[in-house]
């Protein structure tokens, strides 16, 4: 009888400490989820530049072609626009219009046209959560606060740290970035300014 009071307390104990390791373990998690994309912002910010090909779905929204990225800096082309944005001031030049719209974009503009702006997103204001699913972790992040971007879903490779799909929810509306053919490329600052004198027939309108 003695025997099995002591075998109950030893299993008592052990499921306590079983339990204790499951609670511990929860933070761990959201941290894990901040350091891979920690991981990420470091590869994807890296001083050189980068390039790669998007796509983006979402409302109303259709488009896809190249982008080459460095720091904050982005040049976006598609078939039917091109866009530039050195850091503060966004230049969008509209082909079939032939006119250039100048302005100083938001945070959420530019993570709906820049596959790449979450990396100066999610460092604050959001909570992260973490699953792994076919060689890729799929980072959710929740907006802790009033803001345009409520959710961000970031899929990273797990062996490169390179994203490969950004999905993000704006009020009810849901907007895909497919990326791929990420590479790391030495860019010029020259590139992200839109320079009149390749588009003399252009109309600026100046939206600041």
């Amino acid at each position: 009888m003695e025997r099995i009071n002591i075998s109950a307390r030893w299993f008592s104990h052990r499921g306590i400490l079983s339990l204790f390791a499951l609670v511990m373990a929860l933070p761990l998690s959201a941290q894990t989820a901040k350091q891979v994309l920690d991981k990420t912002a470091s590869i994807v910010a890296a001083k050189s530049g980068a390039k790669a090909t998007f796509s983006i779905k979402g409302n109303q929204m259709n488009a896809s072609g190249t982008i080459a990225i460095k720091g904050k800096k982005f040049q976006a082309t598609t078939p039917q626009a091109t866009i530039w944005f050195d850091g503060k001031t966004q230049w969008t030049y509209l082909k079939k219009n032939e006119e250039v719209n100048v302005a100083n974009p938001t945070e959420s503009e530019l993570a709906a046209i820049n596959p790449y702006n979450f990396i100066y997103m999610y460092q604050k204001g959001y909570k992260y959560t973490m699953e792994k699913k076919n060689g890729s972790f799929i980072v959710h992040l929740t907006a802790t606060d009033k803001r345009s971007i409520q959710e961000m879903y970031i899929t990273v490779n797990q062996k490169t740290y390179i994203p490969s799909q950004i999905r993000m929810r704006q009020q009810k509306s849901w907007t895909t970035i497919d990326i791929s053919g990420f590479k790391q490329s030495k860019l010029s600052d020259g590139m992200f300014r839109f320079n009149s004198k390749d588009f003399p027939n252009a109309e600026v309108i100046d939206l600041r």
